[in-house]
């Protein structure tokens, strides 16, 4: 399994529909905490989670957030 970061961009507008869109999709994702930027203006949601592929990755995410979500694959890297 690879390790992706989900970074998910919307406007301001439509905060409340991507907190809705996750009412009634089944997910691992659910009830857990993501990192989120809008309180502070920025409109991202991101979340880090395992996947066999990047396609995998964001199946995890209702459609609604999937359509406007970027899957980064990341490793961890000793800085020196």
């Amino acid at each position: 399994m690879a390790r992706f970061v989900l970074s998910h961009s919307h406007q301001a507008s439509e905060c409340r529909a991507a907190y809705a869109a996750w009412n009634g999709f089944d997910s691992p994702l659910r009830h857990h905490d993501a990192i989120a930027s809008c309180a502070s203006g920025g409109h991202r949601m991101f979340w880090t989670v395992e996947a066999a592929s990047g396609e995998q990755a964001l199946a995890l995410l209702p459609p609604y957030l999937a359509e406007h979500c970027e899957a980064s694959e990341v490793r961890d890297v000793p800085i020196p």
